[in-house]
This record gives structure tokens, C-alpha cells and sequence, in this order.
């Protein structure tokens, strides 16, 4: 015959406090928080190809290729005057508004908290050469703008190859 409980436990709760319970609610709430914030991908640059006289518009970038500012623009509508925003603008302001909200604990501005959470799934080897490039890239930029300015048409050329070599790397390793 299976033992029985004695009635008075039936409808008793435990008076003790429980720790593990609590942290597991703050632990789902954090990562609510968080979940809202993560956006799919940051923004790509999208790059100006000319070849043979023929102009192309492209994620991936060429030799002699121009970055174009590609910047959600926010209009006005004219009837309420109130502004008009894309599901992508407002996804990047909330995303803005919660890294500023976390400044205190990660000590990073917004745009640094946006390429810290589109990098965090790279491999440890992927995310320093994103840092690499980080800083390379700005020099590359320079020097093939001057080298379009005052160099031999083979510095410009080399200049513009190193360049893109250095952009499709950026590019392929999803910095």
C-alpha cells in the first residue's frame, strides 16, 4: 500500500527564501532586454563600381570602388507634420536609446555597442583582424585619395588594390 501525506502539507508553501528562483527571473528579464536591442545585421557600406564606362551599385566592393552613404533619410508627413520613419530607423534609434541605456555598464558609446554585437559570434582570430582592418582601412582610404591627387597612374592603381584587398577581407569576414 503506497504511503500517504499527512494532510497538513498539502496546501503549505515554503516560507525559506528562494535564490536560485529570483536570479532566474532577473536572468529571463535581462535577456529580454537584451533580445530587443539585437538587430540583424549592422548596415554594409554599398560600393560605386565603374567599369568599361558602365556604373554599378554593389555590397561588394571593386577595385577604384566609392563608398556611398546609404543613411535612411526621415521625411515629414505633410498633413500632421510629423515625421515618418522606416521600420529600419526606428529599429537603429531603440538599438541607439539601449546602448545608451547600457553605457554605465559596458562603457561603450553606441556605435562601438553596435560593432561589439555584430562581432560577438566571430571567432577570437576573426574579431582582431576586424580591429586590424578597424584602423587600416581609414589609412588605405587616405593614401588612394592622394594617390588620385598627385601620384603616377601605377601608384593610384596599386593604392586602389590594396584598398580593395583590404575591403573584400573586411567583407568576407563579416566585420
Amino acid at each position: 500500500m503506497p504511503r500517504q501525506h499527512p494532510k497538513r502539507f498539502e496546501n503549505q508553501t515554503s516560507t525559506r527564501p528562494r535564490k536560485w528562483v529570483n536570479s532566474i527571473h532577473w536572468s529571463f528579464a535581462l535577456l529580454g532586454l537584451l533580445s530587443l536591442s539585437i538587430p540583424a545585421y549592422a548596415q554594409k557600406p554599398v560600393y560605386r563600381c565603374e567599369t568599361a564606362g558602365k556604373v554599378s551599385y554593389s555590397d561588394a566592393p571593386c577595385v577604384g570602388a566609392k563608398e556611398i552613404d546609404t543613411t535612411p533619410t526621415q521625411g515629414m508627413d505633410k498633413m500632421t507634420g510629423a515625421s515618418r520613419k522606416g521600420a529600419d530607423v526606428r529599429r537603429d534609434e531603440h538599438n541607439a536609446l539601449m546602448a545608451d541605456a547600457l553605457k554605465p555598464l559596458t562603457g561603450m558609446s553606441p556605435e562601438q555597442y553596435q560593432v561589439y554585437k555584430h562581432r560577438f559570434k566571430l571567432s577570437p582570430r576573426d574579431k582582431a583582424e576586424c580591429t586590424r582592418l578597424d584602423t587600416e582601412l581609414p589609412e588605405l582610404k587616405q593614401r588612394a585619395a592622394t594617390a588620385t591627387a598627385t601620384a603616377t597612374p601605377t601608384e593610384k592603381a596599386l593604392a586602389d588594390v590594396e584598398l580593395y584587398k583590404a575591403r573584400k577581407q573586411f567583407n568576407n569576414l563579416n566585420c
